[in-house]
């Protein structure tokens, strides 16, 4: 008994004037602190609520799992779809009803249980040398990756990375299993270089000649664009929306999910609505460079100058319910080796 206390007392400890008070709410976060805190500060303006954060890089899915019942945690803010699939799976959230969230986050870009709900859009895209490819055309597909013609000439983060599985899962959705497979063998034999580094690396090796082609974010180009040691990187380089003749760009997502024994259940629905809202939209669309999910936000002036583009209508349940094919089908071709 003795232990068991031990364990529920460090485990509130590390929240506990949030566990004792009504009017805070807790946050699990993937999402790093320059992006959130300025939009949590102007939640407890406008609601008197505070918000105790507790940020990771990864592991909080294990987290939830390890604390259980004793969970400080009410809300959860992740990155990308598999994330969010993950909490589901593991059975660590709880399905949220609001009128409000329904009416600002479409349909396409929410669980269909209602556990988890897009807070940003991101955009896979496809990074082309401006001296030696030039503007790709609106006939340019992911599908194009895997031609003869790029032998050699494409750079890629890990396969592995939730980023590419998404694009992967979603080749799956559109095309089976067995064509997919043959676009990534296609792609694998295509690169320049063994997968490595993060998204903004590949644009870096682009601009010093290792290779010609790039997946990334589009979220990225902004970060590049305003750090003066990555300029010369974002200048060297087309931002491409492939798919545009077909079934639209891929597009992935930041969300939230409420956690399964939120101990502030009122208190994380008001933040959640928060997020969706006018401002915290806004802000994320200045801040991150993100395309807001709340339709009529107005982009960054940055993003908007990109241009617009068709965003692939899949919905996100069905990338989600391709993951764990997508990694059967990365570790077959042996992507990253």
């Amino acid at each position: 008994m003795k232990k068991l206390l031990s364990v529920s007392a460090l485990i509130a400890g590390m929240f506990a004037p949030s566990v004792m008070a009504a009017e805070e709410v807790n946050v699990y976060s993937y999402r790093q602190p320059f992006l959130v805190e300025p939009m949590f500060k102007e939640f407890t303006k406008e609601t008197g609520i505070k918000v105790n954060v507790k940020f990771a890089k990864k592991g909080l899915a294990e987290k939830l799992a390890q604390e259980g019942e004793l969970s400080p945690a009410d809300v959860i803010l992740t990155t990308d779809i598999s994330r969010l699939a993950e909490l589901t799976n593991k059975n660590l959230v709880q399905p949220v009803d609001s009128k409000t969230i329904d009416a600002n986050v479409p349909a396409q870009y929410r669980d269909s249980d209602d556990e988890w709900f897009a807070l940003t859009l991101r955009a896979r895209n496809v990074y082309s040398s401006r001296d030696r490819v030039g503007k790709l055309g609106a006939d340019f597909d992911y599908a194009d990756l895997a031609n003869p013609e790029w032998k050699g000439k494409i750079c890629t983060r890990s396969g592995k990375h939730p980023y590419n599985v998404s694009l992967v899962s979603s080749m799956i959705a559109h095309h089976g299993e067995a064509e997919a497979k043959t676009w990534l063998e296609g792609v694998k034999d295509n690169l320049a270089r063994k997968p490595q580094g993060n998204d903004r690396a590949q644009v870096k090796a682009i601009k010093e000649g290792l290779c010609d082609l790039a997946l990334g974010n589009s979220y990225y180009l902004g970060k590049m664009v305003n750090d003066p040691k990555q300029v010369p990187w974002a200048e060297s380089v087309y931002i491409n929306f492939p798919n545009q003749n077909t079934d639209g760009t891929h597009v992935n997502v930041s969300g939230m999910a409420m956690a399964k024994y939120a101990p502030n259940k009122d208190n994380a629905l008001k933040l959640m609505e928060f997020l969706t809202g006018d401002v915290a939209q806004g802000m994320y669309a200045e801040v991150n460079y993100e395309y807001p999910v709340k339709p009529g936000v107005k982009r960054s002036e940055l993003v908007a100058s990109w241009g617009d583009f068709k965003a692939d209508t899949l919905s996100l349940d069905a990338i989600a319910d391709n993951h764990t094919k997508a990694i059967k089908l990365l570790d077959e071709v042996k992507f990253d080796l």
